[in-house]
């Protein structure tokens, strides 16, 4: 069974479908948890976290998928709310806070994935190139907001709660395709993307949140290996992922697509598969999940609600740019970020203690 609280009369039906032996999965975070498609332009169970939630049934006997992730999300607006409405909730973060006290005890999985859209969408020029002045800039206030909501998640949570965070893939790398200016707009990007994960990584990890590495699933830092890609050509295998897992090739949308989706829900299906303490309801000898489907079981919303906004408010628009170069810095990117983690997840973990 999937949740979403965005739908209308959730409290109601929640209850009278709860039962002694029920547990959860919480989702959170921007279009990657939603499945936003661009070829049909809406939210779609598709998602990672549909699939994942497919995976989890399989070894949590009871499981229901409480969905929350809400396309064009950042981290301010997943914790202030304005994207997306939540009943009885101001916020996303709210929402989730709320429903882990509902069912206190019985939270087995929390998954989040946010950021993209406060580092990317604010700093791509109208062609497409990614500015990594503005990228410096911005990674402060992304990982005092990321490392506030990863942290009250883990305090919210039981002690039997997983919590799982990602990083992202890099869908400039779409680029590749439009010329020699595209190729190099590509290459570029990588250090900027590879230095906000690194950031993104250290928040999570300072919060005690275990890390999906979606962007070495995406192989995203490999461009010496060389592969055909029908329509496209021979492309180092970083680019041969974007254009076969994402929409970034062919409608220069950043998105991943159902494959996409697939590796991104394996990525977090190993990190679960790790644990030593199952969640409540779990197995006690859990197995690593096979790799995840394409679909969910059929009681699924399929992402139907209030949270199924009409605008793509994806991760950024791709493309390379034929003018404007991007601008190095990703050392002083993954300096500020990590910087601001640490310090965020110190200060909150004090003001726990006393």
């Amino acid at each position: 069974m999937t949740i979403t609280l965005a739908t209308p009369g959730l409290a109601a039906a929640d209850e009278a479908s709860d039962s002694q032996d029920a547990t959860y999965y919480i989702s959170l975070g921007d279009s990657l948890a939603s499945g936003y498609q661009p070829d049909v332009d809406k939210d779609t169970d598709v998602s990672y976290t549909d699939q994942l939630y497919g995976q989890l049934k399989q070894r949590t006997p009871g499981l229901k998928h409480i969905r929350l992730g809400c396309t064009a999300e950042t981290t301010e607006s997943l914790i202030s709310g304005g994207k997306c409405d939540y009943p009885n909730a101001k916020s996303q973060l709210d929402a989730a806070l709320k429903a882990m006290a509902q069912h206190r005890g019985k939270v087995a999985y929390v998954t989040l994935s946010v950021g993209a859209n406060d580092i990317l969408l604010n700093c791509v020029s109208p062609v497409g190139a990614l500015d990594g002045a503005c990228l410096n800039s911005r990674s402060q206030s992304m990982a005092k907001n990321l490392a506030q909501i990863a942290g009250a998640l883990r305090q919210a949570g039981g002690k039997n709660t997983q919590f799982v965070g990602a990083t992202y893939h890099n869908p400039f790398l779409g680029a590749w395709a439009q010329g020699p200016a595209g190729q190099q707009a590509a290459k570029e990007s990588a250090p900027l993307i590879k230095a906000a994960n690194t950031g993104i990584t250290q928040v999570y990890k300072s919060t005690g949140f275990k890390v999906a590495d979606v962007a070495t699933a995406f192989s995203s830092d490999d461009f010496t290996t060389q592969v055909n890609v029908p329509g496209v050509g021979e492309v180092p295998a970083n680019v041969a992922k974007i254009c076969t897992l994402t929409w970034a090739c062919k409608m220069k949308d950043p998105h991943p697509n159902a494959e996409g989706h697939k590796v991104i829900a394996g990525a977090f299906a190993a990190q679960l598969a790790k644990s030593d303490t199952p969640g409540p309801g779990a197995s006690p000898t859990p197995t690593a999940p096979a790799t995840p489907g394409t679909g969910t079981d059929g009681d699924s919303d399929k992402g139907k609600g209030a949270n199924d906004p009409k605008t793509n408010g994806g991760l950024a628009e791709t493309g390379g740019s034929s003018s404007t170069p991007l601008i190095a810095g990703a050392g002083a990117t993954v300096l500020a970020i990590g910087a601001a983690a640490i310090y965020f997840a110190r200060r909150r973990r004090a003001g726990e203690e006393s």
